[in-house]
């Protein structure tokens, strides 16, 4: 594909040495990096596609066990094990969550 378009932007001293460094490692040169990083997507990486599928079923099973406790309360067999099984939901899903957002490189 032609590249017909030049654009020129400012950064900061820092920012363009982290720019030249990251380029460098990926063995690219500035330009190519800065257009693989726009044009790049988390569907791109086969782990990230893994750990979203994974993240997902984990997060479905939950949903499940979750939709069983407020059945439950709502038919007022609701017990205090319950709730405690809820929080341990809940917990196991915020964990997985903040795993998932680590590998994939979250802020």
């Amino acid at each position: 594909m032609a590249k017909e378009v030049v654009r020129h932007y400012r950064m900061s001293t820092e920012l363009a040495a982290e720019v030249r460094k990251k380029a460098e490692e990926a063995g690219m040169k500035e330009s190519e990096y800065v257009r693989f990083l726009v044009t790049q997507r988390p569907d791109d990486y086969p782990e990230i596609r893994e750990g979203l599928k994974s993240l997902i079923n984990e997060v479905n099973r939950i949903g499940v066990n979750i939709n069983e406790i407020v059945h439950n309360n709502n038919s007022e067999l609701y017990r205090q094990d319950d709730k405690e099984r809820l929080t341990a939901y809940m917990r196991r899903l915020n964990e997985t969550v903040e795993k998932a957002v680590a590998s994939i490189g979250g802020h």
